[in-house]
């Protein structure tokens, strides 16, 4: 089992800020991963989702499910700088509630088949 920090997740990842979703990895296993991203007030998106009842948006909790899933996925593969890896899909992803500011968003995912 494996932790990754901030520095080691934009290693692997290209993404930054503000489009970075994980904070830090708490589980890396070959087949499995736990991840989570803290979510502050400060937010960009938070300023128009919504107003009054701010709400992470659905489609960015799917963005770092599938970033979290990167991590994963990458960090197998040798020269992974000069690789084009894609998500295919994300099987029996449940919303169990809103997602806040203050809240901290846990994303645990496995894989269950890879293509060539």
């Amino acid at each position: 089992m494996s932790i990754l920090d901030i520095l080691e997740i934009r290693d692997i990842l290209p993404h930054r800020y503000p489009m970075l979703l994980v904070d830090r990895i708490l589980e890396l296993e070959p087949e499995r991963i736990v991840g989570i991203k803290n979510v502050t007030v400060n937010e960009p998106f938070f300023n128009g989702h919504f107003p009054d009842f701010p709400v992470m948006p659905g489609v960015l909790i799917v963005e770092a499910m599938a970033q979290v899933a990167g991590v994963l996925v990458l960090k197998s593969i040798p020269d992974r700088k000069n690789k084009v890896v894609l998500l295919a899909s994300i099987d029996g992803a449940k919303f169990r509630r809103p997602v806040a500011p203050g809240d901290q968003l846990r994303i645990e995912m496995k894989v269950t088949r890879r293509k060539a």
